[in-house]
């Protein structure tokens, strides 16, 4: 069920960059950034495929990347801004953000300001969710988006490269091929863990939150 779902998922990333480009890079990229988690991983691996064939410019394709993680993380910095925490703490639930996230954020923003953006866009699934707890914070507006962007660039940088070098190997050594076949069901294994934990812990921690509420 989960390997379908992923299947879906990366069908309609392929399709909207195919049929739009940088600009579908972009609004990818947005999405998961406004707090809906469609997996970077995904669209900037693909993109750097196209890199491969020639579609696309490596830099660009980067660039695109992080503009859009910016674009989406307005959308979050404006709901947290605005919102306040109150309204992180009873919605982030249905993106799966607890009371302790929001917690452990505070405390990284008192210990280490602002850096703490500029790290957590170099994290798997914390870079989704780090515009809320920063637009609580208030945070100056042009200081995130720049920690934002210099933090995402990189990211999109690394995984659109490692696309890049995939669709050579690709091309150029059928033992890829075999290893790709012959792996890839493990490959799909480990995500299915990783998801499975981050939906454990996550619900864990939320069931402890009422508690405490309680």
């Amino acid at each position: 069920m989960t390997e379908k779902i992923l299947a879906l998922v990366a069908h309609f990333i392929i399709l909207t960059i195919s049929a739009s480009g940088y600009f579908g890079i972009l609004v990818l990229m947005a999405i998961e950034s406004a707090c809906i988690p469609l997996p970077s991983e995904i669209t900037m691996t693909f993109s750097g495929f196209l890199v491969h064939t020639g579609r696309f410019h490596l830099i660009w394709v980067a660039t695109a990347g992080a503009l859009g993680c910016n674009v989406g993380s307005e959308v979050a910095y404006w709901i947290g801004a605005y919102g306040g925490r109150p309204f992180v703490e009873r919605f982030g639930k249905y993106v799966l953000l607890s009371r302790h996230d929001l917690d452990r954020t505070d405390h990284f923003f008192a210990r280490y300001g602002s850096i703490t953006v500029f790290v957590a866009r170099l994290l798997p699934v914390v870079r989704t969710f780090i515009a809320l707890p920063a637009g609580v914070a208030r945070m100056p507006k042009l200081r995130f988006h720049l920690y934002t962007f210099l933090g995402s660039w990189p990211w999109c940088f690394a995984l659109a490269y490692a696309g890049m070098k995939l669709g050579q190997a690709w091309d150029t050594d059928p033992r890829f091929k075999q290893a790709f076949h012959r792996f890839h069901s493990a490959v799909a294994i480990l995500v299915v863990i990783a998801i499975a934990w981050f939906l454990w812990s996550h619900w864990r921690q939320r069931v402890r939150d009422a508690a405490q509420a309680a």
